[in-house]
C-alpha cells in the first residue's frame, strides 16, 4: 500500500486564500522544474490521499512541479458529505481551481512554469470550465476516471491538450467521457484501462494512470 507519508519531504503546506475561505494544499518544486500541474480530486478525496500523491510523485519524476489541493474546506467537505451538493457544483470548484492558478503565477517558484490540469471525478468537470475560461495559460488537461459531461457548454471553449483516462469496467464513465471528448475542439485522446474500474484499485491500474499522465504533461507543457 502507497504511505501517505512516503513523499512529504518532496512537498510543503501551502495555504490559499479564496473569497472568505483558506484552501489547504501541498506544493512540490523539483530542481528544474519545466511545468507546473494543479490536482482538482473529486469529492471524498483530499490532497492527502495516498493515490493522488502517488501520481504527482511520478510527475515530479518528469521535472513537473505539483500542486495537491482541497478545492472544499473541512467544513465544506463534512456538509458534503450530507448532500453531495458543493462537490457537484463545478463553477464554485472551477473559480477556486481559477484563484488557485492565480496564486501559482505570484510564487517564485512557480510564475514561471506553463500549467496543467489533472481532475479527477467531479474536479475533472470543474477543470475543464477553468481550463476554458483560460485558454491562453493552461497547457494541458488530464481527466481521470473524470465527470467531463458536468463542464456542458465550456467544453466547447476548452484550447488545451486534452487527456482522458478511464478504467474499461466503468462502462457508463466510458461513454460520458466519449461523448464529452467529441465538443471539445482541442486536441484530444481516451486511454481506457483494461479491466479497471472507477477507482482504478486494480493491480497496475494507478500506476498506468500516473505513466499515462506524465507522458501527456510532458509532452505538453515542458519545452522542447
Amino acid at each position: 500500500m502507497i504511505e501517505a507519508t512516503e513523499y512529504r519531504h518532496e512537498e510543503q503546506p501551502v495555504q490559499v486564500a479564496t473569497g472568505s475561505v483558506i484552501l489547504e494544499g501541498c506544493l512540490g518544486v523539483p530542481v528544474g522544474a519545466q511545468g507546473v500541474v494543479l490536482f482538482a480530486h473529486g469529492s471524498g478525496s483530499s490532497y492527502l490521499s495516498p493515490r493522488n500523491r502517488y501520481v504527482a510523485h511520478v510527475l515530479r519524476e518528469a521535472c513537473l512541479a505539483t500542486l495537491l489541493i482541497d478545492l472544499l474546506t473541512p467544513e465544506e467537505e463534512a456538509v458534503d458529505l450530507e448532500t453531495s451538493h458543493l462537490g457537484f457544483d463545478v463553477g464554485m470548484l472551477a473559480e477556486r481551481i481559477l484563484v488557485t492558478s492565480d496564486w501559482l503565477a505570484q510564487q517564485d517558484q512557480t510564475r514561471h512554469l506553463r500549467i496543467g490540469y489533472f481532475g479527477a471525478s467531479t474536479g475533472a468537470g470543474a477543470a475543464l470550465i477553468a481550463a476554458g475560461d483560460r485558454p491562453s495559460t493552461v497547457g494541458a488537461v488530464v481527466s481521470h476516471a473524470g465527470r467531463p459531461d458536468l463542464a456542458k457548454l465550456a467544453l466547447t471553449r476548452v484550447r488545451a491538450p486534452t487527456l482522458f483516462i478511464v478504467g474499461g469496467s466503468d462502462t457508463l464513465v466510458v461513454q460520458l467521457n466519449q461523448m464529452s471528448q467529441s465538443q471539445i475542439p482541442a486536441e484530444t485522446h481516451m486511454e481506457i484501462i483494461p479491466g479497471a474500474t472507477h477507482l482504478f484499485e486494480e493491480p497496475g491500474a494507478l500506476e498506468a494512470v500516473a505513466r499515462l499522465a506524465q507522458q501527456w504533461f510532458f509532452k505538453h507543457l515542458v519545452p522542447h
